[in-house]
């Protein structure tokens, strides 16, 4: 009952965040990451109601998929490198998260026109502007956003971050708020209406919801320690 329990813990705290900032618990997706679980423990949360998962390695993604059920939706939430973009755009993930560059933006653009689709994405931004992170930087994204909103193929629909590691949550308030107002920022410039924000985490995730969050991603609150060995 482990995970059953903690699923409804976090849906509870996720509505308590919600209402301290008069948002409806509904305006929140909570996306559980189920990167390196079984799909034992995937079923154990399919089993108490949650239907919307979330993986960050394309291999692992189309390893799981096909063994739970249709009506799930999957999001791509880790890194894509643009030799593997045909592979992720046939296994009919709902959401790719982290569209980090313009090339992987045009990549998707040029293959999803190939295969006739429209693609639902959301743009990374490193929003602390670390070395190390992945993403646009704030000023990239407005530079290069007539650009962006320009490639067919693509639907673009918010934006997502993992800020800095931090020991107290409060800590990535700055951030998360950051994301916000960039959002706003590239909605006044249109032509976009931007719905998503994708941010916070299993140890922030109140913290996010309450900065603007439609989409949290938790995955060790819900299933535990993840072992990567």
């Amino acid at each position: 009952m482990y995970i059953q329990d903690q699923l409804g813990e976090i849906r509870h705290a996720i509505a308590e965040a919600a209402a301290r900032v008069g948002r409806s618990a509904d305006s929140v997706t909570l996306l559980a990451v189920s990167k390196t679980f079984p799909v034992s423990d995937i079923m154990q949360a399919y089993a108490d109601g949650q239907r919307i998962f979330g993986e960050n390695r394309l291999q692992e993604a189309m390893e799981k998929m096909p063994q739970m059920p249709q009506d799930c939706e999957w999001h791509l939430i880790g890194p894509l490198q643009r030799n593997k973009v045909r592979k992720a755009l046939e296994q009919g993930f709902v959401l790719i998260q982290a569209v980090d560059s313009m090339k992987l933006a045009a990549t998707i653009s040029r293959i999803a026109g190939e295969l006739g689709r429209t693609v639902r994405i959301l743009l990374e931004v490193n929003i602390d502007g670390e070395e190390s992170k992945h993403g646009f930087t704030p000023a990239e994204l407005e530079q290069e956003w007539d650009t962006l909103t320009g490639l067919p193929g693509l639907d673009i629909r918010g934006l997502m971050c993992i800020p800095a590691p931090v020991d107290d949550p409060q800590d990535a308030r700055p951030a998360f708020a950051a994301l916000r107002r960039l959002a706003e920022q590239l909605r006044e410039r249109g032509p976009l209406p931007l719905p998503e924000l994708s941010m916070g985490m299993s140890h922030d995730f109140e913290v996010a919801v309450e900065e603007g969050a439609t989409i949290v991603r938790v995955g060790s609150a819900i299933f535990g320690r993840r072992d990567y060995t």
